[in-house]
């Protein structure tokens, strides 16, 4: 099933993988010369491997897979192979499983280690493993476990509202695809600071990780921690005690229908109480989950409410460094609400212009006629002005003499000191356009 799902992506993938027989042959031979030479051939192999893997969901492969189910090609595979997976390997690509940090130790100690003994192993080069022994290992592929945390890490933020969050060691693996894979994952968490393993004794060994959702590390572990982590593992189990109840419920239904259809009354009673007993369980089941989960979101509040009050204190604090007025702040909390108020009434303002698209055309006439009523007993003229279109861009010029013809047409009554003033403009106008015009003459 793999070898199929894996051949046809690498048809998709590589277009020439069947057809060019040639090209195939070069892909498959071994190294030879310098780096340079075969490079492409490296960057090839390396990409294809990568790209498989992250097809597959895969973040730990083995070896022997990659070389005999997924590029196995008519019974030849890739001569070149166990050379890619050692420059893999050197280059920081591929990590064996074993290498990889505890992620179940914790403190300040087991940190002070991790920190002496990686600055060790830049100093001195590790010995390398020999090839048989790589090709017989688990690897880690680097790249993949990156993106895996992301990935864990953006649903558990889809799935919680706070800046941080305690999962199950349960649930964390089903989430990575595998226990394996939930180490690699979580040791690169533990790494970047953005997760911390947590474990207790308490009716049993729990175990769980701690998140951070926020851009922050996370913060160190403390008796509420390994509380909520025993709520939370009190949760999931109840979530599971339910579902086999519903399971039985649904048995004992379909047993009692059963019994009632082939007349055996007796055996349907008896189902029937059995299922009367699972839904009486449900209940009680169902008021204790709701009771943790209650007692989940007072604990999330109260850690939200503690995270505002710093805040608030953070702000006291400032205010008291920089000595600024209790005053000035009422004021500047004022003018920020008069600008947000401001901002509204403009956005207001703006959805109550109405568009072009709303004027209707009778509109337009009914307030042309009110115009007209309002000159006032003057005769309203229609005016065609010479007009003359200037230039490439269309714009029109109106000649000084149109103008004033067309302002001579309109008789208006009553105001005699309007007409005198429109005159002695026109009459300026004509005086600057002559000198104008004998300017542009000389």
């Amino acid at each position: 099933m793999e070898r199929e799902r894996v051949r046809e992506f690498i048809k998709k993938e590589v277009s020439d993988w069947d057809d060019d027989e040639a090209v195939a042959t070069a892909r498959f031979k071994a190294f030879s010369g310098q780096r340079s030479d075969w490079e492409p051939k490296y960057q090839f192999w390396k990409n294809l491997i990568l790209n498989v893997a992250r097809h597959l969901r895969l973040v730990i492969v083995r070896p022997h897979d990659i070389r005999n189910i997924w590029f196995n090609r008519g019974g030849l595979t890739p001569l070149c192979l166990d050379e890619v997976l050692l420059e893999m390997y050197r280059e920081g690509e591929l990590v064996r499983l074993g290498d990889l940090e505890d992620p179940t130790t914790s403190g300040t100690l087991s940190l002070l280690l991790r920190k002496v003994r990686r600055n060790l192993t830049l100093i001195r080069a590790s010995p390398m493993p020999s090839l048989p022994a790589l090709l017989q290992d688990h690897l880690v592929l680097n790249t993949l476990s990156k993106e895996r945390a992301v990935e864990v890490v953006k649903q558990l933020c889809e799935s919680h509202w706070t800046c941080s969050c305690i999962v199950t060691m349960k649930k964390f693996q089903d989430i990575c695809g595998g226990p394996n894979e939930a180490s690699a994952v979580l040791s690169h968490l533990s790494e970047t600071g953005k997760a911390r393993y947590l474990s207790i004794h308490k009716r049993g060994f729990l175990e769980g990780i701690k998140f951070s959702l926020s851009p922050a590390p996370v913060s160190n572990t403390s008796n509420l921690d390994y509380d909520v982590l025993h709520l939370v593992t009190t949760t999931e189990r109840l979530q599971q005690q339910l579902d086999v109840i519903d399971r039985r419920c649904e048995m004992s239904r379909k047993s009692a229908i059963a019994s009632l259809s082939s007349g055996n009354k007796t055996v349907a009673l008896r189902h029937a109480r059995e299922l009367k007993l699972a839904t009486q369980s449900r209940e009680k089941c169902t008021s204790l989950l709701n009771r943790v989960e209650e007692v989940l979101n007072v604990i999330a509040t109260a850690e939200s409410t503690k995270k505002v009050s710093e805040a608030i204190q953070i702000g006291a604090q400032a205010i008291k460094e920089n000595r600024v007025n209790l005053d000035e702040v009422e004021f500047c909390l004022q003018e920020l609400e008069e600008s947000i108020e401001s901002q509204k009434q403009v956005d207001k303002a703006l959805e109550s212009i109405p568009s072009s698209n709303d004027i209707e055309d009778e509109d337009i006439e009914e307030e042309f006629k009110k115009l007209e009523l309002e000159v006032g007993g003057g005769k309203l003229q229609v005016l065609n002005p010479k007009t003359r279109v200037d230039g490439p861009t269309g714009q029109v010029e109106v000649s000084v003499e149109s103008l004033s013809d067309a302002l001579s047409n309109v008789k208006l009554t009553g105001n005699t000191t309007g007409e005198s003033a429109i005159e002695n403009r026109m009459a300026s106008m004509r005086e600057n356009k002559s000198k104008d015009l004998e300017l542009e003459a000389a």
